[in-house]
């Protein structure tokens, strides 16, 4: 009878799970250990009473990844995280007196209407960067985001550095985009999406203005419950497979012998396994769980410190005694007038005036997220994180925040007695998502994705120095956002697998979510 091999996954976030989920479908014995008490990493919740919030996460991009972790358990991802696409999705405000909004449609036609109203000639623009973009999204799906680099001649082969060539990396998004467009408005409105994997669009490679792609063509959507219905319904999920998981167990070292993984210390014992899958995010790893110098490779101490991260988040979580009827939309971005001044100041360390921010309030979609009759808001500011900021995390700096985006909705319709209207609040700031959630230099979204940071030259999911040792999350390749870390899951799983000579299942393929959409995308452009 084969022996059935066991694997410890360290860390029950979005990655952990999804990779403990596939590892237990293939008939492993999968034993997750997370330190905190709940599931999710940052894909958790925050409770204020009878207030409801997600922690980090908010924006569903991609949903067929999301249910693929369900259908390739045999499951129908309904059952699990009922979905429904926004349209609108999200609302734009510009200007200091925030007069200036639009709400932006993943339908054509309604989207086209908006443009036009704006500029007619961006519109036409518009379109120009829509199909041009679209055809580096397919060769990035098709030739990296879904394949691990094991090798150097992975990547540095004829054929994978003529695809390289087609995704023309060099240039910012900001400067793509500013080829086709030329209002400010409109190109902030398709530029300002690479924040959400913590890189500025005036420095970012041009290749990540496919994110406001996706959510163009895909469109945007939102889980019953909020996003930590996906954290809660992989752990079920993942428990009905016949997993295991433990709680308030901070894992303290990867066992290593002979360049060997071979188990995890905790603080008062030792669990033997014959894989262990990484997802606590990398650079903390690398720095504090593997201890072994050897088996460390490249990414010394030394190394760690000096790559690149992305930035941080500021959010505030306010329990409100009212609805805020005046909001059309769930999402919704307010840009300060300098936004280009003001994404610098967070790469450069500044404390910002007038930041930019995003509003998130659940409670509009799923009313069992706040008191009947009340909403929730979830307030979030990108700011630096920990190893880039030139001031400290305190009580003062806080407030200050806290007022800069007061000032700002008080000048909106329904929000002039915004501070009146709190019932409960409470925050995470950089210092928060370090500690709690072993975020390096509290940056929210791990390695910036730059040029040098990405694809062969982000960290891999198969240890380089270490056999049986394998990681996924944020800081690995292919990058940050729920849906990328999903995929990292993906191929993380099939690293070990490949390694251990099993077969992966071939029922559930990654690319299939794009190849049923691509003829109604293609017919539209």
């Amino acid at each position: 009878m084969k022996k059935i091999k066991k694997v410890v996954v360290i860390g029950a976030g979005v990655a952990g799970l999804a990779s403990a989920i596939r590892l237990q479908v293939a008939g492993y014995q999968v034993v997750i250990y997370e330190k905190n008490s709940t599931p999710g990493g940052k894909m958790n919740r925050i409770e204020l009473g009878d207030y409801l919030f997600d922690l980090g996460p908010s924006l569903v991009m991609m949903p067929e990844l999301y249910q693929e972790v369900f259908k390739l358990a045999g499951r129908n991802p309904d059952d699990y995280i009922p979905m429904e696409k926004l349209d609108p999705m999200y609302s734009v405000y510009f200007g200091e007196h925030v007069d200036d909004q639009y709400e932006v449609s993943s339908d054509l036609i309604h989207l086209t209407k908006m443009l036009e109203e704006i500029n007619d000639q961006d519109a036409e623009g518009f379109l120009t960067y829509l199909q041009k973009i679209y055809k580096r999204f397919n060769v990035a799906k098709n030739h990296f985001l879904q394949r691990p680099f094991r090798n150097a001649f992975d990547f540095y082969n004829p054929y994978m550095l003529w695809q390289g060539l087609k995704l023309k990396t060099l240039g910012s998004a900001d400067a793509f985009i500013g080829k086709h467009v030329k209002d400010e408005r409109i190109k902030q409105m398709l530029s300002f999406q690479t924040l959400y994997i913590g890189i500025s669009p005036y420095s970012g490679p041009s290749l990540y203005s496919i994110i406001p792609m996706i959510e163009l063509m895909y469109g945007v959507w939102f889980i019953k419950g909020g996003m930590y219905t996906m954290a809660t319904a992989m752990e079920k999920l993942f428990k009905e497979l016949g997993g295991e998981i433990h709680y308030h167990s901070d894992v303290e070292k990867i066992l290593i012998e002979d360049r060997r993984a071979v188990g995890i210390a905790l603080k008062d014992e030792e669990v033997k396994a014959d894989f262990v899958m990484c997802n606590a995010d990398f650079p903390y790893a690398m720095k504090n769980l593997v201890q072994d110098e050897k088996a460390k490779g490249k990414y010394t101490n030394k190394k760690i410190d000096k790559m690149k991260y992305s930035c941080s988040c500021f959010l505030m979580y306010l329990g409100m005694d009212k609805k805020y009827d005046e909001l059309d939309t769930v999402h919704n971005f307010f840009f300060s007038e300098g936004l280009k001044e003001n994404i610098d100041g967070i790469f450069n360390g500044e404390k910002l005036n007038n930041p930019s921010f995003y509003m998130y309030i659940a409670s509009k979609m799923d009313p069992t997220l706040a008191p009947e009759g009340k909403d929730g808001l979830y307030i979030l500011v990108p700011v630096s994180d920990l190893s880039t900021s030139k001031y400290e995390w305190n009580e003062e700096t806080i407030f200050y925040y806290r007022n800069q985006v007061f000032s700002k909705l008080k000048k909106m319709k329904g929000f002039e007695n915004i501070e009146q209207e709190i019932v409960s609040e409470t925050y995470m700031t950089p210092v928060d998502f370090k500690e709690k959630l072993n975020a390096y230099n509290g940056a929210c979204f791990g390695l910036r994705p730059t040029l040098t940071q990405s694809n062969h030259m982000r960290p891999q999911s198969k240890a380089k120095n270490c056999e049986n040792l394998y990681f996924t999350g944020s800081s690995t390749h292919p990058g940050a956002g729920v849906p990328i870390v999903l995929l990292s899951a993906k191929i993380a799983t099939g690293e070990l697998m490949l390694d251990d000579g099993v077969t992966q299942n071939k029922k559930i393929k990654v690319a299939d979510y794009v190849n049923e959409a691509e003829s109604t995308v293609e017919s539209r452009l």
